[in-house]
């Protein structure tokens, strides 16, 4: 079972545990408490950490107007020195994909292994520049609509089959109702300068790439890209989830369950 934590600033859900903390980075219309349903199929010996990033959830936004990955990288590793936590195993889910592969290529010692899981490959806008039409739409929508309709609107996109699966829709559009400004506006800005790819062919510790194959947020191609983009000596499995959408883990627990922990059996 989560219980809800905070350190210096940083709004997190914790499950004791021993070995290398599973580390788990939300995305950009979700929130840490999303994995609470992922929780009870991960090892149960694991210690498991899910932040709410910077600007979510009860968490203190970062200070620039226009945050790059690294800066998220920097946040993750300040909280993870906070907490004690010298080596993880680091899983991404979409916007958190860019987090994960930040902090990954800059300290491979502190990573185990690392999981991109619907890798947002980023658009690779100039920081500070022309925002891209897409991230300037995320901003927009969210200002014009609020919360709770921008979350209505949006959630079913993340959903394959959404008009059957009604449930899984209603949880995601739960989780999105709760992303606020300047938060989400800094991700947006994050997701825009991104350059998934280039951080990828820096990486020097085992990676996996998984993703739904009915994903249309960030469809499997883009997967398929950012696994070529890993170095042989460390790339791993590439996994097509079928009948999944972009909420991966919501969609189809058990197979991110054995991706995130590919040696143990998950309960099912």
């Amino acid at each position: 079972m989560f219980t809800a934590q905070t350190s210096a600033g940083i709004d997190y859900r914790a499950r004791p545990g021993s070995g290398p903390a599973l580390v788990l980075l939300h995305g950009i219309g979700s929130n840490a408490d999303s994995f609470a349903e992922l929780l009870p199929l991960l090892p149960p010996d694991r210690q498991v950490i899910a932040w709410n990033a910077p600007g979510y959830g009860a968490s203190a936004p970062l200070g620039p107007d226009w945050p790059v990955a690294a800066d998220y990288a920097d946040a993750l590793e300040a909280f993870l020195d906070r907490l004690g936590i010298d080596r993880v195993t680091l899983v991404g889910h979409s916007l958190g994909t860019l987090m994960g592969a930040a902090f990954a290529a800059a300290r491979p010692a502190r990573v185990e292994r690392l999981l991109l899981a619907s890798p947002a490959l980023g658009h690779g806008v100039a920081p500070g520049g022309a925002l891209s039409p897409a991230a300037q739409a995320r901003i927009d929508d969210l200002a014009r609509l609020g919360p709770a309709e921008f979350a209505r609107v949006r959630a079913p996109r993340l959903v394959c089959r959404p008009e059957e699966n009604r449930q899984l829709v209603a949880a995601v559009e739960t989780g999105m109702s709760q992303v606020r400004s300047p938060g989400y506006d800094q991700a947006s800005r994050m997701l825009a300068s991104g350059r998934l790819l280039e951080d990828a062919a820096r990486l020097a510790v085992p990676t996996d790439v998984i993703v739904g194959e009915e994903d249309i947020v960030t469809p499997p191609e883009g997967a398929r890209a950012l696994h070529a983009a890993i170095p042989a000596q460390v790339r791993g499995r590439l996994t097509e989830v079928p009948a999944a959408g972009h909420a991966l883990y919501t969609q189809a627990p058990l197979a991110f369950a054995r991706a995130v922990a590919p040696q143990a059996t998950p309960v099912a």
